[in-house]
């Protein structure tokens, strides 16, 4: 394992593994609930996604838009906190805010996709007002967003690449020259996309000699998750927490 910026939310002895969601195959992903069994089961690094309500208030949510996970609907950008605070995961868990998950597992570090512009500004002024910098890593499938962050963060934040950077690293991996930034600690990538093996051992090794960590999502079974390991990646997604701690503790590696 390698990091070229050895970022202190990557101080983690080992592989990490992250609890998707909380841990989503339980059905009530990005609540309260999901990710304190996930804290429970001895799981330090959880995986959430941003939405900022209309008013602003930044929710734990992955979707833009209630209606698939909860008893609630609209568009979350387009509705009130005291509306989205109503809804309920599986009916039965209420929407988080993000602040209250920073609050309630303090010893917790988050890895956090910023689905939307809106969220970004108050993302950043609550990690900034929370002193919260070594316990975040952001990330976007828009590089263009993540690249934004930085800026306005510098190096105090660790980001990963969006899809142009983790397509950049791919080609470079190849062989074929492509730029890469510099300022991201960690390429988190699916193991594959559209048919197209994303991590093989060329990648990784092409992340590691850029002082890159390579984290995989979503990854379920735990064949995958032991071929992966094998590969020699630095992190693992999991909608499955028990699966991947079961791997883990097999091949010595759970901390």
């Amino acid at each position: 394992m390698t990091s070229r910026m050895r970022h202190p939310y990557l101080d983690h002895p080992g592989p990490i593994p992250f609890a998707h969601r909380g841990g989503a195959a339980d059905g009530l992903e990005n609540t309260a609930f999901q990710f304190r069994r996930a804290v429970e089961a001895g799981f330090r690094y959880l995986e959430t996604d941003v939405h900022a309500t209309a008013d602003g208030k930044l929710v734990a949510f992955h979707d833009a838009t209630l209606d698939r996970v909860t008893d609630g609907a609209g568009r979350i950008a387009r509705l009130p906190w005291a509306e989205v605070r109503h809804a309920r995961v599986a009916g039965q868990e209420p929407v988080p805010l993000f602040e209250e998950l920073l609050e309630t597992f303090p010893e917790a570090r988050w890895n956090v996709d910023v689905k939307d512009e809106p969220a970004l500004r108050p993302f950043l002024d609550l990690v900034e007002r929370t002193r919260a910098w070594d316990r975040i890593c952001l990330g976007s499938f828009s590089e263009a967003r993540v690249l934004r962050a930085q800026r306005l963060a510098g190096p105090r934040l660790a980001t990963s690449y969006g899809i142009r950077g983790v397509l950049n690293l791919r080609l470079r991996s190849w062989g074929v020259p492509a730029a890469v930034r510099r300022s991201a600690v960690a390429a988190q990538v699916p193991e594959a996309q559209s048919g197209v093996q994303v991590v093989d051992q060329r990648f990784v090794r092409a992340a590691h000699a850029r002082g890159l960590q390579v984290h995989v999502w979503t990854v379920n079974e735990a064949d995958r998750m032991h071929r992966l390991l094998d590969l020699g990646v630095d992190g693992i997604m999991t909608d499955h927490i028990d699966t991947l701690r079961k791997v883990m503790e097999d091949r010595g590696v759970w901390v």
